[in-house]
């Protein structure tokens, strides 16, 4: 017996264990293949149960290799043997909806310790990615630990050998590439400090050795959570797969369930293609579009933010001249940044006291925002709501409510201390502090920030160390009702850059900050790791005056503005400079730029994407091909030698015109794949092609 579950293009498989202890992976592909061969122990130092490629697990049902589920009860008694209640044959349901999903529910039970599991697996027809959670409840009389709690597992067919994909890095150099080829052993990345983090995504990319770079099957496994989490890879010597499992973290909390209580592990979602690394990205696209409300411009409007203009010095008269200037280069949106509330004049101060300054915006914010839509854009405004600084009238009134382990001093990052969400109190005043902002005001672009990790993270109020879990289920809770309520609001998720980016952040926020770093050639490098995995219609980017921090060998060599345009261009293009300063020669260009990015926005946001070369070589660029459309930006270094890109994904029998071209050239589809279109470097370091279907 086994259950079907299919994707776009293929079918996920799953059959029975052994005496009934849950699902196994039977196949994963066009074919889905075929029943799974009884494991066979070659020793007595080995069961079944270790060896085949189970769907979720537990510690005492799995006892030699990683289990997804850890567990203690009160009493001492720990781990735990999952078996169907049905059998075998299980009590398996699998249902079909009209949408074109298939979801599949495999109910487990350990009766002597009291456990409850309901394992959920789910495709659909309009992408491959394979969906896997778990519900957990106790149905003891004693309370159960989860020492780990992780909702399931994909067991890859790369066995030895596998070449892993990361992206890891830091503040100001997030999504950065990195490769491992993993033999044996157990690879695992995380964070434990409260959000994603800078210094891993979490996600992975698997391809089995001897795939070369453009074709060959390829894996990538995926966890939606934005708390404390972490992934692992464990690679068994001599197995025929590599087991990829991933959840909340496991070493810097427990989750504790009382009797009757129950809770549901984030979801974790693994996709399988048939192609290269691009071919990868793009499933995992096709996949981020069905987490998304909208990909239209109503919530991804073009954005000038007043940070790097005024930092802290926000008086009225000041934004509105810059609303002015932005207006007139084509914003549609104008956010006003840090320092709008009282006595927020540096970064010491006042977080937690979201109300106006009255003193630089008399008035409040209502004459500012109307100023702003009298200009013909939207209002934005910057917050962040789970930070409180300890000189606040906050903190005064409630020291409590930051987070802090009991009996140690609280440490500051950024002059600042984290609110403790997971409280009801605090959860319930965040919420009801950004109601009021809402609702007061026509605002309709919120920019969330988020910028220091939780390093105070201790017990919870409520008992039990599971600080993080009830944080980060609040923040969602949060942004679930400002959607429900506010559906005009678009919400920018920001970490202190990319620190909070994951699959459960693309579902509850329209755009993300992937970066505090501006620097058009260091932004350049970390948007090609962010493509590489997320969407260009979520990758929030700004043009900036600003410098690279990092790429310092270049330091000195010329960008120009339509240089730092084009690579704003290759996501969501938002405003950063200061326009005052900028002369009227370039706000003229700067609005022809924005003008030229409007008309092409439809392809980068709903386009598939394609990368040619990387940011470190001398030339790169990236290809967005839509139905009728294909969008190049490209870039290079001063002096550097030309580009010819042999694009991708096109119908070989078509014929494109490139636009602007004076001889009004057509080229097949096949011409462009197998000879490439030179890249004509209209501005000398970058430039747009735009190709047209005729």
């Amino acid at each position: 017996m086994t259950w079907v579950l299919p994707t776009r293009s293929g079918r996920y498989v799953v059959g029975p264990a052994p005496r009934g202890a849950g699902l196994v992976a039977v196949g994963w592909g066009p074919d889905g293949g075929d029943e799974p061969a009884p494991a066979a122990a070659t020793s007595s130092f080995e069961a079944d149960l270790d060896l085949l490629p189970l769907e979720a697990t537990a510690l005492g049902t799995r006892n030699v290799h990683g289990a997804e589920l850890v567990v203690r009860r009160a009493d001492g008694l720990r781990g735990a043997r999952l078996t169907m209640p049905g059998g075998p044959d299980g009590e398996v349901s699998v249902s079909r909806d009209d949408d074109g999903a298939t979801h599949l529910v495999c109910p487990l039970a350990d009766g002597v310790l009291g456990l409850s599991v309901r394992l959920h697996l789910r495709t659909h027809l309009g992408h491959d990615v394979v969906e896997k959670w778990a519900e957990v409840r106790n149905v003891s009389d004693q309370p159960i630990e989860l020492l780990r709690a992780w909702g399931g597992a994909f067991a890859i067919p790369a066995g030895a050998g596998a070449a892993v994909g990361l992206l890891g890095g830091a503040w100001s150099r997030e999504f950065t590439p990195f490769g491992v080829t993993l033999g044996a052993g157990t690879l695992s990345i995380g964070s434990r400090q409260g959000i994603t983090s800078h210094t891993y995504a979490p996600v992975v990319s698997l391809a089995p050795s001897g795939t070369d770079g453009e074709s060959g099957v390829r894996y990538g496994v995926a966890l939606a959570w934005s708390g404390s989490w972490r992934l692992a890879l464990d690679a068994v010597p001599f197995a025929d797969h590599m087991r990829v499992a991933a959840g909340p973290d496991d070493e810097s909390g427990i989750l504790t369930l009382r009797p009757g209580e129950g809770l549901t592990t984030p979801v974790l979602a693994g996709v399988r293609v048939e192609g290269d690394a691009d071919d990868l990205a793009h499933a995992w696209h096709e996949y981020q579009a069905t987490l998304a409300r909208t990909r239209g411009p109503e919530h991804r409007p073009v954005v000038y933010n007043s940070w790097y203009a005024t930092t802290f010095d926000v008086r009225v008269e000041h934004q509105l001249e810059l609303a002015a200037v932005a207006a007139e280069v084509g914003a549609e949106v104008f956010v006003v940044d840090d320092g709008w509330f009282r006595g927020r004049t540096t970064d010491r101060a006042a977080l937690g006291d979201w109300d106006v300054d009255l003193h630089r915006i008399p008035g409040g914010l209502g004459p500012l925002a109307a100023g702003v839509r009298d200009l013909g854009m939207r209002f934005g405004l910057w917050v962040e709501p789970e930070a409180v600084s300890p000189d606040s009238d906050l903190y005064r009134a409630h020291p409590e409510w930051a987070h802090q382990a009991a009996g140690r001093p609280l440490e500051t990052l950024r002059n600042q201390y984290v609110l403790n969400l997971g409280r009801p109190e605090v959860e319930e005043w965040v919420l009801g502090t950004l109601r009021r902002l809402l609702g007061d005001t026509d605002i309709t672009y919120l920019k969330w920030d988020m910028n220091r990790s939780i390093a105070d993270g201790g017990q919870s109020i409520l008992g039990g160390d599971d600080w993080s879990w009830r944080h980060t289920q609040a923040y969602y809770r949060v942004l679930d009702a400002l959607r429900a309520e506010f559906p005009q609001v678009t919400v920018e998720a920001c970490a202190g850059g990319g620190g909070r980016i994951d699959h459960a952040v693309l579902a509850r926020t329209d755009v993300v900050w992937p970066s505090d770093e501006t620097g058009p050639r260091d932004r350049l490098a970390i948007q090609h790791g962010f493509l590489g995995v997320l969407p260009a219609w979520t990758m929030s980017s700004w043009v900036t005056d600003l410098p690279d921090l990092l790429d310092r060998d270049r330091d000195g060599e010329p960008v120009s503005l339509e240089f730092r345009f084009v690579v704003a261009m290759a996501g969501v293009l938002g405003v950063g400079a200061d326009l005052l300063a900028w002369d009227r020669a370039t706000r003229e260009r700067a609005a022809a730029l924005v003008e030229l990015y409007r008309s092409i926005r439809p392809v980068v946001h709903t386009g598939r994407v394609r990368r040619h070369g990387a940011p470190a070589d001398e030339a790169c660029a990236v290809q967005y091909t839509g139905r009728d459309t294909v969008v190049v930006l490209a870039w290079r270094r001063t002096g550097a030698a030309g580009l010819t890109a042999h694009l991708g994904d096109l119908d070989p029998d078509a014929r494109y015109r490139l636009r602007g071209d004076s001889r009004s050239r057509t080229f097949t589809g096949k011409e462009l794949t197998a000879d490439g279109l030179a890249v004509a470097w209209t501005w000398v370091d970058c430039d747009v092609m735009i190709l047209d279907r005729v």
